[in-house]
């Protein structure tokens, strides 16, 4: 029922105005790890996802030049990665996503690579589209990054659920809608906290003055 309840919250909340921002609040967990707040501000030119404070570190996404700048202010410096090629999927790359409709605009799906469960949760299509493919469009710059890291680690540590997630499908179930809940085949988690509007902050969306500009490698 509270999950009903909090899906027709996120569709009665109307039009984004032109200066606004959608503004997302998930609770993130790694496993192992004490759970950790994430904020996500999405315009139509930018997203920024960081810890919830104005001034602390924070990842920039620009959509319209397809980077993520990186910035960390003790290191004086912001990484940028920029979106790569990829190489071509094998010909046996054969992933399941299974989907099912439960409550009023909400759907649970379930990622399947080899018989292997990489991702699963519940999202909902009508809230905050834009945020949802905001967040495609960054798995999907560091794409070719996380290939070369897959590539890189030792054969031990090379899961294919890693390529489903970061690297082939990363847009596969963000399609279906805004995540609300998701679980990992490493055990991370994300839960959807709240969804609400913000007068646009341009503040928020730049790199500090005078912080120089690093390429990562490629």
């Amino acid at each position: 029922m509270m999950l009903r309840w909090l899906v027709l919250g996120l569709l009665g909340l109307g039009t984004a105005h032109a200066a606004d921002m959608i503004a997302l609040r998930y609770m993130d967990q790694d496993s192992g790890s004490v759970a950790y707040p994430t904020r996500i501000l999405v315009t139509p030119n930018f997203m920024r996802m960081d810890g919830g404070e104005d001034a602390g570190d924070f990842i920039l996404l620009d959509r319209r030049q397809h980077k993520v700048i990186h910035v960390v202010h003790d290191n004086k410096m912001a990484m940028v990665f920029t979106r790569g090629k990829l190489p071509a999927k094998p010909a046996n790359w054969k992933p399941q996503l299974a989907t099912l409709k439960t409550e009023r605009g909400t759907q649970t799906f379930r990622l399947t690579v080899e018989g292997v469960v990489c991702s699963e949760g519940v999202a909902a299509r009508q809230a905050a589209p834009d945020a949802a493919r905001a967040m495609a469009e960054y798995k999907a710059v560091l794409a070719s990054m996380q290939y070369r890291v897959w590539k890189e680690s030792p054969a031990s540590m090379q899961h294919p659920c890693d390529l489903a997630i970061q690297v082939w499908e990363t847009g596969t179930t963000l399609k279906l809608g805004l995540p609300l809940d998701e679980r990992e085949f490493t055990g991370r988690t994300r839960k959807f906290e709240s969804e609400n509007r913000l007068p646009l902050n341009p503040k928020l969306f730049r790199v500090p003055e005078g912080m120089p500009l690093v390429n990562a490698p490629s």
